[in-house]
């Protein structure tokens, strides 16, 4: 079985180059043979792929050891469900997994565009069958997953990382995977739309459905991440900036940008090399993810390890992805001139514009911050280390700012927008932001940031209220019907727009979930058997501890009874694993989630014989609103991908009184915003500075390469030992700087702190990323300003111009928006 799987994989490679050659070959002499034949072979591939994958999952579910990838990440003992998901748990099977769905992916969208697309699809097949077999050929030479050992034999296997071993990250990997992939279709399209100079906007809408689907797929691989941080970590916590997770994230804020600057393209003719530049960036940002997770270059607890060989292959593949990618659009640049002008800066354009620059920004940050470390290590042969702490001081505001313009920009006009259309405009999510900005006041509420982000959140569920209530009352008028068919009429006639509206109404759920950080409480209690300890109004009483086992695993267990006023809330379980094959500990969080709050414990180490729990308590409020505002943005997605049968229902009466669903989503938002201030005093201080302190110095473990609140490791004598010795400092009164300054002097570096000082080199970590932002807005005022008309030319226009005209085409601006 294992020579079968080789020899599929090899004849894949050969089949991947005859379709990119027949391809290129029958569009140059336009041999319409040579073109079917290529997608013919294009399609034997994904044929190919599937019996591959199902010779490796074949070799899972026999538990044939004999194979080097199947020993490794298997066990006799391990569920049906994770024998199979093992199939992607590995460095090798997640390439040859990678391939596969890039050959259904590409299937799919070739089969649905061959008609339409007719010039283009033979270099869109040659392109994809490139890419294939780039990562055919790691697989052929350097990581074949059907590999066999020549004289050892094995009758069980290691099985799967521990961590691993949970639903959610079972799942997060294809779907992050189908996000990066799908992201391969847009990019072959953009290239062959290079090539063959077919650059009006047909091959946008080829690959505008495509590339929604991808995103989607990003954001929902993002989310179910971040949901296993939260479940199977046991930090407390559901995004810390490791750089695996930075490498998902990176290409998701470039195609965010493209959506929002391709509407630009669609409308005004502006922003092509922007658009086509957009798109070969957001796929080498999926190339470069996934050569920092699989190369060794960066740190990370869940990265696949040091491959140098792996990682040269990849960095010229790099190279020629950008050299002939970026070539091919220089060489196109006549064609690619905008057909129009920047009209005014309060217009939609230029939010457009400002928006791009943020999203740009943020993927640059993030990319060099998680880089930094590397970058330190080879200029100065010393590895820094820059966590959680760094990216949340420096991202927070970019964020507020990504919330505001979410607001400010369906306000704006196409073209230019009036003062007294900015004052109806603006006049009810204003008053609502300042109105939510005076209540947080009066509730004790910080202003930065969490008050301000509960302002900017009301102020976007306004901006969307309104556009939803302004367009069903017009078109309640215009049909005759009762509001709610009028509004999913609405909804139906324009996807695109309504649909990005409630993305938009998700994303500031998302928001509302992050400013609940602001007031998580924690505390670190040990207590034995019908002990109780008190966090946030709530007594938290250890029950019992077991011990249990199984084929797999021991189980260690905790009961905890949580009270309210003496009454039980609820019964929780926190627990360790520890896998028999590896002994590796896993964390069982016990959670119980609410609307407003969630009760999450953790079970940090033990005492059988005492039948002590030594617990971690959290209480981490609004956090379920990260996750309903992202089943709210795949709602959104949803809405924009489904036909126009799908609202024909509209055109029949429903009963006038049915409610819409937006005036529920703001009571939604603003419900959970009151009661969440904190007391204050000598001891709240000093928890305050240890917790921030313990975010900031790392565990020296060497295990977890996590700050000291976040270390994972059972019986970690470093962390005990850095605990003791920063109660100490604080206990002597010690400032932050000054305890910083012990920890770094006895460490004999920086890398003991989460973040490198800011000073002399590491300066850069601050000074590189903000210096190339300013760069950045000035080549974007630039060349606004050169699209702007000169005001002359402007008053000269305009006494030639039929006012008629004018006010139509203002009017299909907005039919198309």
């Amino acid at each position: 079985m294992a020579s079968l799987g080789y020899y599929l994989l090899l004849a894949a490679f050969v089949v991947s180059a005859y379709a990119a050659a027949m391809g290129v070959a029958g569009a140059r002499r336009r041999s319409r043979g040579l073109i079917e034949s290529s997608i013919g072979a294009f399609y034997l591939v994904a044929a190919i792929m599937t019996a591959a994958t199902g010779v490796i999952v074949h070799a899972f579910l026999d538990e044939n050891y004999a194979i080097k990838y199947v020993q490794r990440y298997s066990d006799a003992a391990q569920p049906l469900f994770y024998k199979l998901t093992a199939y992607w748990g590995g460095l090798d099977g997640s390439i040859m997994f990678w391939v596969f769905l890039l050959s259904l992916f590409g299937s799919a969208a070739v089969y649905v565009n061959r008609d339409r697309q007719r010039e283009l699809i033979p270099y869109v097949v040659a392109v994809i069958s490139t890419v294939q077999m780039f990562f055919l050929l790691l697989m052929v030479v350097h990581n074949n997953p059907f590999q066999t050992y020549l004289t050892e034999t094995h009758a069980d296997g290691n099985g799967l990382n521990p961590l691993l071993q949970n639903f959610y990250m079972a799942i997060h990997p294809p779907t992050m995977y189908l996000g990066f992939v799908g992201v391969t279709i847009p990019f072959a399209f953009a290239m062959a739309a290079l090539i063959t100079g077919n650059l009006d906007d047909s091959w946008l809408r080829a690959v505008r459905r495509w590339t929604m689907i991808a995103w989607l797929f990003l954001t929902i691989g993002l989310m179910l991440g971040m949901l296993w941080a939260y479940e199977e970590l046991g930090w407390g916590g559901y995004w810390m900036w490791d750089p695996v997770e930075n490498a998902a994230l990176l290409p998701w804020f470039t195609a965010t940008a493209f959506f929002h600057s391709v509407m630009v393209q669609e409308r005004r003719g502006m922003l092509r090399v922007w658009n086509m530049s957009l798109i070969i960036v957001t796929f080498f940002l999926t190339i470069f993810g996934t050569f920092m997770t699989r190369s060794g270059i960066v740190q990370s607890v869940h990265a696949f390890g040091e491959d140098p060989e792996l990682a040269r292959m990849f960095v010229v593949f790099m190279g020629l992805l950008l050299t002939t990618s970026f070539g091919l659009v220089i060489y196109r640049l006549p064609l690619l001139r905008s057909r129009n002008e920047l009209d005014s800066w309060l217009s939609r354009e230029a939010a457009f514009l400002l928006n791009n620059w943020v999203m740009l920004f943020s993927a640059f940050f993030v990319l060099f911050a998680t880089m930094f470390p590397t970058l330190s290590d080879w200029i100065r042969n010393e590895r820094l280390t820059v966590a959680e702490p760094f990216f949340n001081l420096w991202m927070a505001p970019i964020g507020l700012l990504v919330l505001f313009l979410t607001g400010v920009g369906p306000l704006l006009a196409w073209r230019k927008t009036t003062l007294i259309n900015l004052r109806d405009q603006f006049l009810l999510p204003v008053g609502l932001a300042l109105a939510t900005g005076f209540g947080t006041a009066l509730a004790g509420i910080r202003f930065w940031a969490a008050g301000l982000c509960f302002s900017l959140c009301a102020m976007v569920v306004g901006t969307i209220v309104q556009e939803f209530w302004r367009g069903a009352r017009v078109r309640q008028r215009t049909t005759e019907t009762d509001l709610f068919t009028a509004l999913i009429g609405l909804v139906g006639r324009n996807k695109r727009r309504y649909g990005g509206y409630i993305v938009h109404v998700g994303a500031c759920l998302i928001f509302l979930g992050f400013a609940g950080r602001e007031f998580r409480q924690t505390d670190k209690v040990a207590l034995k058997t019908g002990q109780e300890a008190t966090l946030g109004g709530l007594v938290f009483r250890q029950d019992q501890l077991t011990v249990t086992d199984d084929a797999q695993k021991q189980a260690i267990t905790s009961q905890v009874t949580v009270l309210r006023d003496g009454k039980p809330v609820a019964t929780l379980y926190p627990a360790k694993w520890f896998f028999h094959k590896s002994r590796q500990p896993t964390t069982e969080v016990a959670i119980q989630r609410g609307i407003s709050q969630d009760i999450y414990i953790v079970l940090g180490n033990y005492e059988a014989a005492s039948q002590t729990a030594f617990l971690e308590l959290w209480l981490t409020p609004l956090v379920n609103w990260i996750w309903i505002g992202f089943g709210v943005i795949a709602f959104g997605t949803l809405i924009t991908l489904m036909p126009d049968t799908v609202f024909a229902f509209a055109h029949a009466k429903l009963p006038a009184e049915a409610a819409t669903t937006a005036v529920l989503l703001l009571a939604l938002v603003l419900m959970p915003v009151a009661a969440l201030a904190q007391g204050d005093g000598v001891t709240a201080e000093r928890k305050k500075l240890t917790q921030k302190l313990e975010g900031r110095i790392m565990c020296p473990c060497g295990g977890c390469r996590r700050p000291l609140n976040d270390c994972g490791m059972l019986n970690c004598g470093g962390h005990a030992v850095q605990s003791t010795k920063l109660q100490r400092l604080i206990a002597e009164g010690k400032s932050e700087k000054e305890i910083v300054a012990i920890f770094v002097r006895d460490a004999g570096g920086q890398d003991v702190l989460a973040a490198p000082l800011d000073g002399a080199f590491n300066r850069l970590a601050w000074l590189i990323p903000y210096a190339v932002a300013l760069v950045g807005l000035a080549a974007i005022i630039m060349t606004a300003r050169r699209w702007s008309r000169p005001t002359a030319a402007l008053a000269g226009d305009a006494a030639g111009t039929d006012a008629v005209l004018n006010a139509r085409l203002d009017d299909e601006l907005r039919n198309l928006d």
